[in-house]
């Protein structure tokens, strides 16, 4: 069974997981107060942008009133699905028994239900981190993002797709959890219920989005409508240009493996977050960054402990960080702009025939 190159010895690499699930546990059992102060607050900061924001769209005849708009409703959307809506999704509140964070019933701003996307990502993407094949994070479905995957001559403008995918990534993620190329060539008669039941539960999310940004708020403006809706269209851009550049950041830079799915056959828990290290990459910056990140600057950490309050993962990584050296583990991190140069890299170069390159082993 072939796992991933490595330096360690099977003693090395059991305690290195003992080490890890240790941070993890530790930073479940200190969950409290702080977290939801936390989270509460950037849920009252999201808010008052959006109230905000709309209501400067309503006035928007006034000079900058419009710009300062879009500003204001972009910074709430971007603040909702990752800070808020994506963490709390992954449990990491569920611990206070609040119904308003509850994973199992929250519903995002998002054309992707939250129930599928709970499934496609809480339980496939975390559990195949990486994994070809397996993992629809890679690519999407859309992009070459592995050397094993063979070259086929729709991937040559793929950086074309990318800059499409970007623009409107909550319809790209909405199929998250379909086939949806599959669905869409299958002939009716053919089609299991299953996915025709997903397809229904989206196109029902999708209207819902659709009706509350571009018919309900554009109607309420009245005469300013079109200037409403445009806005509407704009703030969505530029949450979902966002939303994809972070998740690029995290997933597709150079540095990031990929994996075989025999390579996690019996799995033992050492390897599972090896894995997660070795196929995640960070990036850097100030406070303000990560909260707008959702935290998913530091994606290494949110591999491994997923359902820890995300606005803990700065403190995490030092141990995270310490654990690494210990073991001459690499912890991969870097500017936003290094890792997104590295992305689109990674997407260029596979959009031309390649050959799968070697691992190069980890120092011991």
């Amino acid at each position: 069974m072939k796992k991933p190159e490595i330096a360690l010895t099977p003693e090395q690499l059991e305690s290195f997981g003992e080490e890890m699930h240790a941070i993890h546990q530790r930073a479940r059992q200190a969950r409290g107060a702080e977290d939801l102060a936390h989270i509460r607050g950037v849920i009252r900061v999201q808010r008052g942008c959006e109230i905000a924001g709309r209501a400067a769209l309503f006035v928007s005849f006034v000079p900058g009133a419009w710009v300062a708009g879009v500003g204001l409703l972009s910074l709430s959307k971007i603040l909702e699905n990752m800070e808020i809506g994506h963490n709390v999704m992954h449990g990491q509140y569920d611990f206070a028994g609040d119904p308003a964070l509850n994973s199992r019933t929250y519903e995002w701003d998002s054309a992707c239900p939250s129930s599928q996307w709970r499934r496609s990502h809480n339980y496939l993407h975390h559990t195949f981190t990486n994994v070809r094949d397996v993992d629809h994070d890679l690519g999407y479905r859309m992009l070459r993002v592995t050397d094993e995957e063979p070259w086929r001559w729709y991937r040559a403008p793929q950086l074309l797709w990318a800059g499409a995918l970007v623009a409107l990534f909550q319809w790209g993620v909405s199929v998250h959890d379909l086939d949806f190329r599959r669905w869409l060539f299958t002939p009716r008669a053919e089609r299991t219920e299953e996915d025709s039941a997903r397809v229904r539960e989206i196109g029902r999310k999708a209207w819902q989005q659709v009706r509350k940004d571009y018919v309900l708020f554009p109607l309420l403006a009245g005469p300013y409508a079109p200037a409403v809706l445009a806005a509407n269209a704009c703030a969505n851009v530029v949450r979902n240009a966002w939303a994809a550049s972070v998740i690029f950041c995290g997933h597709f830079p150079e540095e990031a493996q990929t994996f075989a799915a025999e390579s996690i056959e019996d799995e033992s828990r050492g390897h599972f977050y090896l894995r997660q290290l070795l196929g995640s990459v960070n990036f850097d910056g100030p406070r303000w960054l990560h909260i707008l990140s959702g935290h998913l600057s530091h994606q290494i950490e949110h591999h491994l402990f997923p359902d820890v309050p995300a606005w803990r993962y700065p403190a995490l990584s030092v141990e995270v960080r310490a654990v690494c050296e210990k073991y001459g583990l690499p912890y991969h991190t870097g500017s936003l702009a290094k890792q997104f140069v590295s992305a689109l890299s990674r997407i260029a170069r596979l959009s031309l025939p390649s050959r799968p390159r070697a691992l190069q082993p980890l120092a011991a």
